[in-house]
């Protein structure tokens, strides 16, 4: 007997983009138009559109038992393809064979009724996962127990936090024993308890013999979940790997090479647009601008150049430093010193420099940089540049320290 959960060959998923939306037509409209289509055709009318392949030519096959995680940048298919999975749209081309009933959590509150109770959705929800029941009276105790929302089980879920919302939609799909379970980014919305609990319970769930399927820009959950990873690329898969390869091929082809790209010349650039970040440098205290930096460089100086509207007021930076799992090691922000800064004429030149006596660990860093105006954001820019910490005598001994520290610190130590 095959022990193959997910076979997907050759998988494509194509989108009309522009022209003419036909929207919600009656019968008659309908009629019309096709009756008329002849005549559109024969005047030369045509309608004109493009489209868009949001996946091309996957093909993969998961084990039973695999837990992988399906990684990439936003728009490189990863929930378009969790949605054919779990059968709520059908591929343009290739196939999908399923081997088990499949449990999904893409969206907070997929499968919920908002007028029902927590407690009428819980028996609704398992209803749609193909539970009787009986299995899921089996199993309600333990849902709602994991859920947390008790003292709300009988009021209407609309009335629910996004947050309560996911805790029960989460804890539903995980206890009704699917052979597949698949789950997207929503467990974002929780807070960190919960998503820690979210985790062990998909890894009690792969130890279980059952298949996880695992979106996520988290690559610490990721890599603390998954034994494999699925890498996409602008719809494109660039290969199936061990999780660690996995993750680093996402950060050497995909989010790093953003990097490389000067912040003028960015396209995928966030926010209203009435700031434009025009470059980010790291620099030593030499003002030298470094991409490779040795433990023992000493003071750091993050500059953030942006142009914009003159006249803007009470602006400020955020500056985000994320290892090679996505973990943010350091978040610098103006607003912390009470710095207000007024857009003029000729552009902005912002420095946060770092004390000395300070550095990261060996390894690569993406920088994430955003200019805000109150809460507004103006630009945001991930990756809007990178650099490597490489060995160095940080303590001037010739000694390392052990434990393998996240970041490093002059130290002063006394005995008497």
């Amino acid at each position: 007997m095959s022990d193959i959960a997910i076979r997907v060959e050759h998988l494509g998923k194509r989108y009309r983009i522009g022209g003419k939306q036909a929207g919600y037509r009656t019968f008659r409209e309908a009629l019309l138009d096709g009756l008329s289509a002849p005549l559109r055709w024969a005047r030369g009318e045509r309608q004109s559109y493009d489209t868009f392949w949001a996946l091309d030519d996957i093909s993969f096959e998961v084990r039973q038992g695999e837990a992988v995680g399906i990684i990439g940048r936003n728009g490189a298919g990863k929930s378009t393809l969790l949605k054919i999975l779990s059968r709520i749209t059908k591929p343009t081309t290739g196939r999908v064979e399923l081997y088990g009933r499949v449990a999904s959590l893409l969206e907070v509150g997929t499968g919920f009724h908002p007028e029902l109770s927590g407690r009428d959705n819980i028996y609704l929800n398992g209803a749609i996962l193909g539970m009787s029941r009986a299995e899921i009276a089996r199993k309600f105790d333990e849902i709602v127990e994991f859920s947390g929302v008790e003292k709300f089980l009988d009021t209407p879920v609309k009335r629910y936090s996004s947050g309560m919302y996911v805790r029960l939609a989460f804890s539903v799909a995980a206890h009704l024993e699917p052979e597949i379970l698949v789950v997207d980014e929503v467990l974002a919305v929780g807070d960190a308890e919960f998503q820690k609990k979210c985790l062990g319970k998909m890894g009690e769930v792969a130890n279980q013999g059952r298949t996880v399927l695992f979106v996520s820009h988290n690559m610490a959950a990721v890599s603390a979940l998954c034994k494999g990873g699925i890498v996409l690329q602008t719809g494109r898969m660039l290969g199936f790997y061990a999780v660690n390869e996995a993750i680093n091929a996402y950060l050497t082809n995909v989010l790093n090479p953003l990097s490389r790209i000067h912040p003028k010349d960015r396209r995928d650039r966030q926010g209203n647009g009435k700031v434009q970040i025009t470059d980010v440098k790291i620099m030593n205290q030499a003002k030298e601008s470094l991409h490779q930096i040795p433990l023992n460089e000493g003071a750091l100086s993050f500059q953030v150049d942006f142009e914009g509207q003159e006249g803007l007021r009470f602006v400020w930076v955020a500056i985000g430093i994320y290892d090679a799992l996505s973990r943010c090691v350091l978040w610098l922000d103006s607003r912390a010193l009470n710095l207000d800064i007024n857009v003029k004429r000729g552009g902005n030149h912002v420095v946060c420099s770092l004390a000395s006596g300070f550095s990261f660990a060996k390894g690569t860093y993406n920088v994430n940089v955003a200019v805000f105006e109150s809460s507004d954001m103006l630009d945001y820019l991930p990756g809007a540049t990178s650099f490597e910490v490489v060995d160095g005598d940080f303590y001037g001994t010739g000694k390392l320290s052990g434990g393998e520290p996240a970041i490093y610190v002059k130290q002063e130590w006394k005995s008497w």
